[in-house]
């Protein structure tokens, strides 16, 4: 596919899922903000779009020379969803316990000449208790049932009956408690000012800034695989053995 500037930033993506590190170093919107033309995300990123273009171009040259790198879109959506959990969830999990703690020292030591660091830590209290639970109900419902939808397609069993309606009705609120982590994701940054670090900081203050930076770009990722590619193939699995069923049933 031809890179330019009026393909969506979700195109780009899915066809080459190496410019997502580009697109998370110049600080663009990939994954809750992906259905924007390239130059309209650009300009809310303040990034000119002659510069992106090239980066993305040096990104697909270097690609083509990269071993190693797993092209989900032509995964099966059980190994996808593993991935999801086994990387993404478990990353979560661990980061959310640390930083969380890491927040709590850094507030008691510096809050009172860094008062922003209260409200990165209720920002980031309020976001994690959302994403925990969010992880339970994929982990649990969601995925499970995705995966009996995706054996029942590739064996050519009967289609399962969602407990929730349609698969569409929990995608749904999945993406929009994506779209609540996002938003508190960037208000987290602009809080911090994009994590610069200040002259006083400790060890630990550089270690929470660098920590929130990591948790940040994986929530990007973690969100991109989901709302782009899992739940997309998900809807369309269920759409299309619907279709199947009403045309064995005429």
């Amino acid at each position: 596919m031809e890179t330019d500037a009026t393909k969506t930033v979700k195109e780009i993506v899915l066809a080459m899922p190496a410019s997502t590190e580009v697109f998370e170093r110049l600080g663009i919107d990939y994954c809750c903000g992906g259905d924007k033309p390239l130059e309209e995300a650009c300009r809310a990123a303040g990034r000119p779009v002659e510069d992106v273009l090239r980066s993305l171009e040096a990104a697909k040259t270097a690609t083509h020379a990269r071993a190693g790198n797993t092209d989900w879109s032509h995964e099966s959506l059980a190994n996808l969803m593993n991935h999801i959990v086994e990387r993404h969830h478990t990353f979560c999990r661990q980061e959310v316990a640390r930083l969380e703690s890491l927040l709590t020292k850094v507030s008691e030591k510096h809050g009172m000449n860094h008062p922003e660091l209260s409200r990165l830590k209720s920002l980031f209290s309020g976001m994690s208790k959302e994403l925990l639970m969010h992880l339970v109900k994929e982990e649990q419902t969601l995925f499970p049932y995705i995966a009996r939808m995706e054996e029942a397609v590739t064996q050519g069993m009967p289609f399962p009956r969602p407990p929730f309606g349609t698969v569409q009705n929990p995608v749904q609120m999945m993406v929009l408690e994506h779209d609540n982590a996002g938003a508190a994701l960037h208000q987290m940054r602009q809080l911090s000012g994009d994590y610069r670090v200040p002259p006083d900081a400790c060890n630990s203050y550089q270690a929470l800034y660098e920590g929130l930076k990591s948790f940040e770009s994986d929530m990007h990722q973690h969100i991109h695989l989901e709302n782009n590619l899992l739940f997309p193939r998900a809807v369309a699995m269920e759409d299309a053995a619907a279709a199947a069923e009403e045309r064995a049933g005429k």
